[in-house]
């Protein structure tokens, strides 16, 4: 006879809330993105079933994760990004950071014209 227990030490290190993106943040980066890189370039994935860290900042406050491809249709199919045999494709990163660049910005710009709306104040700049 065998017997067994399990001991998933929630209280030391507890399980992952699933990563679920805000649906506003969602639709600003598809209309961020499509503005910046053409909108035939977006595209929307299925839901994964990986866990992810991020998921604890969503617990505070609304938060959004995606991913930005990488793929060089020239070269072979790219491994895991946990693989060992990973490249990054260099290339490409001016892409991220300026996708996310354009985000930050058109978001503070936004705020800023609808806080703007909101009070009776003036911007002196």
């Amino acid at each position: 006879m065998c017997n067994a227990t399990v001991d998933f030490i929630e209280e030391e290190k507890p399980f992952f809330p699933p990563t679920v993106n805000d649906k506003a943040l969602h639709q600003f980066f598809k209309n961020v993105s499509g503005d910046m890189l053409g909108i035939e370039n977006y595209v929307e994935m299925q839901p994964l079933m990986g866990s992810e860290d991020f998921s604890f900042y969503q617990q505070a406050i609304p938060g959004h994760f995606s991913f930005v491809g990488m793929q060089n249709k020239a070269r072979s199919p790219m491994a895991s990004p946990h693989s060992p045999y990973f490249e990054v494709n260099e290339e490409l990163l001016p892409y991220g950071a300026s996708l996310h660049a354009s985000m930050a910005t058109r978001y503070l710009l936004e705020l800023k014209a609808s806080t703007l709306n909101k009070s009776n104040k003036k911007d002196e700049l």
